[in-house]
């Protein structure tokens, strides 16, 4: 059957078609995104600003209409933590709902993590033993944990990467009294979990997904993507505390130009990586395996596993 994903998330709304069955992996058939950086639309009360609910009412009618033109039989729509957390979020719901006939379900961060590690635990299977799984997107930071599908471990913390540029990092290129600031707040978010991760022993495999973790391996020498989903693709850690400086030195335009690097992506790059290199530092991971599947896959397999069992 022809599945459509749609994932408001705090950086893009992306429409992923697959064609799909149970027992079989998903096979793209066509992908539309809208980038709205709802992440960077709020205003001092943590509301989606006017101009933001109309990007995006605007861009879920855009992907609606996509989803029929692309003959899709079911769209599983979803929304992550810029709208989750907008002090707004119910009217900005209603709205959607009322305009474009799509009802966004709110995927709370435990959700989030939890579906994306399913989706790594289907890509990497039983072998790779116990396995910790981290997400970087816009909004939020995810980590699951643990040996079976369902992660014995999973939490969200509000260190997305575009959230935190919009709050710590003003400047282009950033003040490097902001950077230290920001790179302390993230440390300390990150340094509460890892007791609880660290009671389930070490991990045997670690992986990462997520546009940001792609980037990142990009720039450590990682294969672009037109080498294919298949060829492994990692990220060190001492390569990637190298690249920080760098990083932090540059304006947005100047990362643009790096391989691998969107322009659209470019001011919060610096934001993520401060992240990833908080997480590989604090709990000890010298290097992590890209995954290509990640929460939008998460969610198809989760609906094909309950058609099933219907």
């Amino acid at each position: 059957m022809r599945l459509g994903v749609l994932d408001v998330g705090s950086n893009t709304v992306h429409l992923l078609v697959v064609d799909a069955h149970r027992g079989a992996r998903p096979l793209p058939a066509y992908s539309h995104k809208a980038e709205l950086r709802l992440a960077e639309l709020l205003d001092e009360g943590g509301a989606i600003s006017p101009d933001g609910i109309d990007r995006l009412v605007s861009a879920v009618q855009e992907a609606r209409e996509v989803a029929e033109e692309k003959g899709v039989e079911d769209v599983l729509p979803f929304a992550t933590s810029a709208v989750r957390e907008a002090s707004n979020a119910e009217s900005v719901l209603a709205r959607v709902a009322e305009e474009t006939g799509v009802k966004l379900r709110v995927l709370s961060g435990e959700d989030e993590a939890r579906l994306t590690f399913l989706a790594a635990r289907r890509w990497f299977g039983w072998s790779a033993g116990q396995l910790m799984c981290v997400d970087i997107g816009g909004g939020s930071l995810e980590i699951g944990y643990g040996i079976d599908e369902e992660p014995d471990v999973a939490v969200s913390l509000a260190l997305g990467a575009g959230r935190l540029t919009a709050g710590w990092l003003p400047g282009d290129p950033p003040n490097a009294a902001d950077v230290r600031a920001l790179r302390r707040h993230v440390r300390a978010e990150i340094a509460r979990t890892v007791g609880v991760f660290s009671r389930l022993g070490p991990p045997d495999h670690v992986v990462a997904t997520s546009k940001t973790f792609k980037q990142l391996a990009r720039l450590a020498g990682a294969p672009g993507g037109g080498e294919g989903l298949y060829v492994q693709r990692e990220l060190g850690r001492k390569t990637l505390e190298a690249r920080v400086p760098e990083l932090a030195g540059m304006t947005a335009a100047e990362r643009a130009g790096l391989p691998g690097v969107s322009e659209g992506r470019a001011r919060q790059l610096l934001a993520g990586a401060l992240v990833a290199e908080g997480v590989m530092d604090l709990f000890g991971v010298e290097a992590v395996e890209i995954c290509p599947w990640a929460l939008r896959e998460g969610v198809i397999l989760r609906r094909l596993d309950q058609l099933a069992v219907a």
